[in-house]
């Protein structure tokens, strides 16, 4: 059940979707085509070595996906939706929020990829779906260190389906909740991209159960170790995803590392 996985470059497996982990809850995936959808886009976070040399060097973003107006979520996506004129995918409440506050590009109406939680969201002809499920959690957006909070809307997660690919559930920050037991309705989880550090979001044990409610194939722990306060890590929460019973795959990605799924 826990393993670590190979690098892949992209491109050595053409047609196939490559999922990075940049640390945090940052991710980037790329399509069997060559889209690139960014998710809470934090590159220059602490556990990411050379995070601005890389982040200097993203020349493409279709898409970028927020699952709320935290720092540490939002990231770097407004210099990256600066350079590449990436599309903007969140709710409608966190966009008013991070292009009014934020200074992200575009109207406030002006994607087609703003939605809310329960809608779809079909991407570059429906190669991708996006669909925003709820999370337990904040989603202040802090215009900066002197200047008090704005509302962002609501917290959520995200899942992205990819045409005869897998379904991604990036569950955001979040406590656990019994309605997580609802995101694989309609399409079972292949991959769960689960936060797992504690302190701000649930840890290990929470976490087991939210991976007992969504039933995934693949488990990929995220948002731990960034800070001293998220100490949980991926070994505890395989001991208890086994407590429980789950046999859903772990792979633990290396920050940095690329993988095919």
């Amino acid at each position: 059940m826990f393993c670590s996985t190979a690098s892949f470059r992209f491109g050595e497996l053409m047609g196939q979707t490559q999922l990075t982990w940049y640390g945090h809850a940052s991710f980037k995936l790329v399509t069997g085509s060559g889209y690139v959808v960014f998710i809470d886009p934090w590159l220059k976070n602490p556990v990411l070595k050379d995070g601005g040399e890389i982040l200097s060097k993203v020349d493409r973003a279709d898409v970028i996906c927020l699952t709320h107006g935290h720092f540490d979520h939002v990231g770097d996506a407004v210099e990256i939706a600066k350079k590449t004129r990436a599309k903007l995918c969140c709710t409608f409440d966190c966009a008013v929020a991070v292009r009014n506050v934020l200074d992200f590009p575009g109207a406030d109406d002006g994607s087609d990829y703003v939605s809310h939680i329960g809608g779809t969201v079909g991407m570059f002809d429906d190669e991708i779906t996006a669909r925003f499920v709820p999370a337990w959690h904040g989603a202040a957006v802090m215009p900066s260190n002197d200047q008090p909070p704005v509302y962002g809307g609501t917290p959520t997660g995200i899942v992205l389906s990819i045409k005869g690919g897998p379904a991604i559930y990036h569950t955001g920050d979040t406590d656990l909740f019994s309605d997580m037991s609802l995101v694989p309705l309609e399409q079972p989880i292949d991959y769960m991209l689960v936060c797992m550090g504690d302190f701000y979001t649930m840890g290990p044990i929470r976490a087991a159960r939210a991976v007992q409610l969504v039933k995934p194939r693949v488990v990929i722990p995220m948002h731990y170790g960034t800070f001293p306060a998220l100490t949980g890590t991926p070994e505890q929460l395989a001991s208890e995803m086994k407590k429980v019973g789950v046999t859903a795959q772990m792979r633990v990605l290396n920050v940095g590392q690329t993988i095919t799924v």
